[in-house]
């Protein structure tokens, strides 16, 4: 079993090396017999392109959803967008929060901020910054944001539950969030569980998802909706690369599901901190 710290360091490895990649090289590029590393990212994303703010750019084809369509961001918000990539979502975002507003995204790995900073000289925003930073420690003061979203990102994560205690932290008293990632319905086989590619591909790094909603709550949201939810269909070439014919057969026969799910949920309007801390 891999350490938080060797999980983060497979995720910052495999990201650093998809920033440097369009879209196009991503899905198209292949290292070896049985099928393409990179196509497990590509598999679950949604298509952006009618949505207004979208920037090809910064599209690198990684999320498992459309959080911003669901978010009801206002003009004037100032909206947090919890692994931002290249920008796809922030920029998306900007279009909703307007020129009143502001956007900071928040990403772990080097490279995508300074893809994601790139995007945004070239579209000259100057209401969006992105900040490099562990979003279990968001460099971030506590009620700043009316808004977080975030797109395939906290199934990477570790410790989720410490991801959810800082949104609540950092979202303004009634702020909320709208959040896609990927969840499991039933225990994924091992060979998935184990594959270090598969967690940076966000598969075997998604949990239950009851154990997801849970926490959801124990973490004194409210309001908690499900806005979406589709299931992923992850292709045999790639199966084949961590199961064999008959582990395959059984996956898919079996009791055991992939679902990316876009989240609402609402801090408190009366909320001052932390839950418990205020008893």
């Amino acid at each position: 079993m891999k350490t938080d710290q060797e999980l983060k360091a497979i995720v910052m490895q495999k990201y650093s090396e998809i920033a440097l990649q369009s879209k196009e090289e991503n899905q198209a590029s292949c290292c070896g017999a049985g099928g393409c590393s990179t196509e497990v990212y590509n598999i679950m994303s949604d298509d952006y392109a009618n949505l207004d703010g979208y920037s090809e750019d910064a599209d690198l084809g990684l999320g498992c959803g459309l959080p911003t369509q669901f978010a009801k961001i206002k003009k004037g918000d100032v909206v947090i967008d919890l692994g931002s990539g290249a920008g796809n979502d922030a920029f998306v975002a900007r279009s909703e929060t307007g020129e009143t507003g502001k956007v900071i995204g928040i990403d772990f790995t080097p490279a995508m901020i300074e893809k994601a900073r790139v995007n945004a000289e070239k579209l000259a925003f100057h209401n969006l910054e992105f900040r490099q930073g562990d979003i279990e420690h968001m460099p971030v003061t506590a009620n700043a944001a009316d808004v977080i979203v975030s797109n395939c990102v906290l199934n990477l994560v570790p410790n989720k539950d410490a991801v959810f205690k800082e949104i609540f932290r950092v979202l303004k008293p009634g702020g909320h969030f709208s959040i896609s990632d990927v969840v499991l319905v039933g225990d994924l086989p091992e060979a998935l569980r184990s594959a270090a590619e598969m967690y940076a591909g966000c598969v075997s790094g998604a949990i239950q998802k009851d154990d997801y909603l849970a926490l959801i709550e124990e973490n004194g949201f409210e309001g908690l909706k499900i806005q979406k939810e589709k299931p992923i269909v992850i292709p045999d070439d790639i199966l084949k690369n961590y199961l064999d014919d008959a582990g395959i057969n059984t996956f898919r026969t079996g009791h055991t599901g992939i679902f990316s799910l876009t989240v609402y949920a609402e801090k408190p309007s009366q909320a001052c901190c932390p839950p418990g801390c205020c008893d």
